[in-house]
């Protein structure tokens, strides 16, 4: 699948389900999920259906869910290993 060109993935904050997702025009194709705890997010799931993969959703679903973390004022506590992954390539 080429979505080079595709502007039609959008990724979505979803607060009252503790997840942002990944929608190609109405279809979900992925998530990133937490549990929160005091101040804290414990962000346990990251998600991209496999026609999708290589194409840097997981990492647009990591960086939604750590601008709303920041914008809310809410730690981070990487679980899932992806997301453990990027945050140590980023130094977060």
């Amino acid at each position: 699948m080429n979505l080079e060109n595709n502007n039609k993935i959008r990724i979505v904050y979803e607060p009252e389900n503790n997840r942002a997702a990944a929608y190609d025009v109405d279809k979900e194709i992925g998530e990133i999920t937490f549990e929160p705890e005091d101040a804290s997010w414990l962000v346990e799931h990251t998600y991209v259906d496999d026609a999708y993969r290589g194409h840097k959703i997981a990492k647009k679903l990591v960086d939604e869910i750590v601008y709303r973390a920041k914008e809310e004022g809410i730690t981070i506590v990487p679980i899932c290993p992806y997301v453990k992954k990027v945050f140590r390539a980023e130094n977060k």
